[in-house]
């Protein structure tokens, strides 16, 4: 089974990155970008078949691993 998942910053928190790209957007004549935000896209293959048991291992995986649940939100979408 194919899983994504989406990590982004949670609202609030500062995103360097994203204000870096926003900026170099700009420079290169892409005008009217008032703001990015940058994220994560994660993609996994799993063994398992059963979409609910798939779902809860990977959003284990987000709170272990994959996302720091402190200032990121993360999203699992199954394919």
């Amino acid at each position: 089974m194919k899983v994504r998942v989406h990590i982004t910053l949670k609202p609030g928190v500062l995103d360097p990155q994203g204000a870096a790209v926003r900026r170099s957007l700009d420079s290169l004549g892409f005008d009217g970008i008032e703001k990015v935000r940058q994220g994560k896209l994660i993609e996994l293959d799993l063994k398992e078949t059963d979409v609910l048991k798939a779902t809860a291992q990977v959003e284990k995986m987000c709170e272990k691993l994959l996302a720091n649940t402190v200032i990121e939100n993360y999203l699992v979408e199954i394919l």
